[in-house]
């Protein structure tokens, strides 16, 4: 087994060393310039949208609102890459990593918002609501039905599969380091029953639909971020006057003499980056499938908020992991679980009862992401036209890979994620390279209205040269209404297709004549 781990570490380094992380880089700085910082510029618009009432679904029910597509991909971001992810990234990168998780995450928010905007663009409308992801935008915006088929595959494998273990790994984990705090039975008899209760209590939600993962996701994910936000700041309020130091130590490791010389600074950019993606998901291809069932009125809305997604991920949720570890030391035994790490680390702040509650936190956060994962992995196989019968082998197969990862040693499967994932992202990047175009007029057709006092709201009339579009009304579409007339004659001619805001406020005619946005 050592072996096999450390070749596959050594294919791992090199594929994200040489490729996955330059071409992160340059297309992430690409979005960046071409959209006018839109994750900069948008971000108080970030906070609006996300508010937004859904509309009906053909069966009757309510259809999945922006904030319940956020919770959702946020069940999948939050998790084991915040708490386990984070300092691993630290033990393996020293402080240095946190300054360009920091870094790449602002960075990232721009290919966050094309990916989702695209998602919600070339969504396809279900009977409980909608569907899509880069699988749909790969086979509908770009014509290439394999390559749909292609990341169909792998983000099923990664997420429903491979990513799930490292989730329940990391329960397991949590809950034997607290079962000896206690000294209470732990080893594989153990991590055998809280393999069980996990496959039983995932099980009872999976087999609901997306209606009831939302839910779920809708309930626990905030709580238990905000518990974990909190739990953080009493670290940083009891050891306030390190804090300067934890800065110091940040920035001094990724940028520091010694640590290019040591070579440091590229270990701490390879395992900040890497971790980054792991947690925040921008750029991955991920988050578009959550993104893509929010009921909006236009396809701008969505990826504005995923981008705060990816914010409130690394920025904050993350950002709590480094502070709590950082504030304990710098230097750490590499033969221990950083899960234990992160325990002990809290434990020196707070005493002994804060590991038992960094476990039931740690426990939510991933059997939520488990939820999250699952539902990419069902949305990408009925892109692949599943039957009803192969979804219930797949559900099944889940349940197992579960139960594997309680089990399981977590050398082996972090690197099989990390494998996993660049191969992923690669494929996504690649689709979205081309098609980034399309989402820039869409944030120039939605900066427009906001400079004119509208509630964004798009059909394919406005572009009828778009192909395949289906959940946008017709190009032809019906005459227009009020709300559309107002737009044209409000509109600056002199603004471009990139989205950038002109260099003089444009007053418009905005007054409160536009209607209530309307849900597609």
């Amino acid at each position: 087994m050592t072996v096999l781990n450390n070749a596959l570490v050594a294919l791992n380094d090199a594929f994200w060393t040489f490729f996955v992380i330059p071409l992160l880089v340059i297309l992430a700085l690409y979005f960046t310039v071409r959209s006018g910082f839109v994750q900069v510029r948008l971000l108080p618009e970030m906070f609006r949208v996300i508010r937004s009432s859904p509309g009906i679904a053909p069966d009757g029910g309510r259809e999945i609102s922006s904030f319940q597509a956020f919770a959702l991909s946020a069940a999948s971001r939050v998790g084991t890459g915040n708490i386990v992810g984070v300092t691993l990234a630290i033990m393996l990168g020293g402080p240095g990593a946190v300054f360009w998780m920091w870094l790449m995450a602002a960075v990232l928010g721009a290919a966050s918002f094309v990916e989702s905007t695209l998602a919600q663009l070339y969504k396809v409308r279900t009977s409980t609501g909608f569907r899509g992801g880069p699988a749909y935008y790969m086979l509908h915006g770009l014509g290439r039905r394999w390559m749909g088929a292609l990341f169909a595959v792998i983000i099923t494998v990664t997420f429903s599969l491979v990513f799930n273990s490292v989730q329940s790994n990391s329960i397991t984990g949590a809950v034997g380091t607290t079962m000896d705090a206690i000294g209470g039975t732990s080893g594989w008899v153990l991590d055998v029953a809280v393999g069980l209760f996990l496959v039983a209590i995932t099980a009872a939600v999976i087999f609901g639909g997306v209606r009831r993962i939302a839910t779920v996701a809708q309930a626990l994910v905030p709580l238990m971020a905000i518990l974990y936000i909190l739990l953080g700041v009493a670290v940083v309020i009891l050891n306030i006057e390190a804090v300067p130091g934890v800065f110091g130590a940040i920035f001094g490791h990724a940028f520091g003499l010694r640590e290019v010389a040591a070579g440091g600074v590229g270990t701490a950019i390879l395992w900040g980056m890497r971790r980054g993606m792991f947690s925040n998901e921008a750029g991955l291809g991920s988050a578009p499938n959550a993104g893509a069932t929010a009921s909006v009125s236009h396809p701008a809305k969505q990826g504005l908020v995923q981008t705060l997604g990816v914010y409130f991920d690394t920025w904050l949720v993350c950002s709590v992991t480094a502070f709590i570890v950082l504030l304990y030391g710098t230097e750490f035994n590499p033969d221990v679980a950083p899960i234990e790490v992160a325990q002990t680390a809290l434990e020196g702040s707070l005493g002994g009862w804060s590991i038992h509650a960094l476990t039931v936190i740690l426990f939510l956060l991933a059997w939520t992401s488990v939820l999250g994962n699952y539902y990419y992995g069902e949305s990408n196989l009925q892109f692949l036209d599943a039957t009803p019968r192969h979804m219930t082998y797949f559900r099944s197969a889940v349940l197992v890979a579960v139960f594997v990862g309680s089990v399981a040693p977590l050398a082996v499967i972090w690197t099989l994620a990390d494998i996993s994932m660049g191969v992923m992202a690669t494929v996504n990047l690649l689709a979205i390279a081309p098609l980034s175009t399309v989402a820039f007029r869409l944030l120039a057709d939605y900066s427009r209205q906001l400079r004119n006092g509208l509630d964004p709201q798009f059909s394919l009339a406005k572009m009828p040269d778009l192909r395949n579009v289906t959940a946008w009304g017709s190009a032809t579409g019906s005459p227009p209404d009020d709300h559309e007339i107002e737009e044209e004659e409000a509109t600056d001619p002199e603004v471009g297709d990139d989205g950038q805001a002109p260099e003089e406020e444009d007053p418009g005619r905005g007054d409160d004549r536009g209607p209530e946005s309307k849900d597609h």
